[in-house]
């Protein structure tokens, strides 16, 4: 199986190539559209901030491929808010794949949230054998509201979305690749997709 993790200078990608080696699995890291097109599984990493990430992803042309992707693809932490509609960070446009617009927590709640918490209301094969209320690992000031394309929820200061799916298409907020052995049985599921 080809997998290949998006290398567009805003991921944390080393911990995403470790979770996928301890599953048995290598990911080539790659900005070459060529090589991303033809992966079997296509993982869009990111870590930083929305408006400098999305001009990367603009220098490089993957704004126009990334949503024209046939293949299961996995946006996690910002690869997923990047490909909702917009961002408060930065005022930016992104890719519009999902529906939503990502909106900032307010200042009544410690931002960024960082650390552990649990994921419910879980709606996908993306969740196949992990049970309601597992904690996972997030670090974010962002956040997706509940739309239609909703997975699974977290609460902090509101139920918000931290994972959402459209078609081939799925995102999570929390970080699977540091989030134990439940992490890795996200990441396994989605590479049996």
């Amino acid at each position: 199986m080809k997998i290949v993790i998006i290398n567009y200078g805003a991921g944390n990608i080393q911990s995403i190539q470790f979770a996928l080696q301890r599953l048995g699995y290598e990911g080539i890291l790659s900005n070459t559209i060529e090589e991303i097109q033809s992966a079997d599984k296509v993982i869009f990493p990111g870590v930083g901030e929305a408006s400098s990430a999305m001009k990367k992803l603009r220098e490089s042309g993957l704004d126009k491929i990334i949503p024209t992707l046939k293949q299961p693809v996995l946006g996690i932490c910002l690869g997923m808010q990047l490909m909702c509609n917009s961002s408060e960070e930065g005022n930016t446009r992104g890719l519009g794949i999902f529906d939503v617009d990502i909106i900032k927590f307010s200042n009544v709640v410690k931002v960024p949230q960082m650390g552990w918490n649990n994921i419910f209301n879980l709606k996908s094969e993306l969740f196949e054998a992990i049970s309601e209320n597992e904690y996972m690992y997030l670090v974010h000031s962002f956040y997706a509201p509940k739309c239609q394309e909703t997975i699974s929820f977290t609460d902090y200061e509101t139920e918000y979305s931290s994972a959402l799916q459209k078609d081939n298409f799925y995102g999570v907020q929390f970080h699977p690749e540091k989030s134990g052995k439940i992490g890795e049985q996200i990441l396994s599921n989605f590479l049996q997709l």
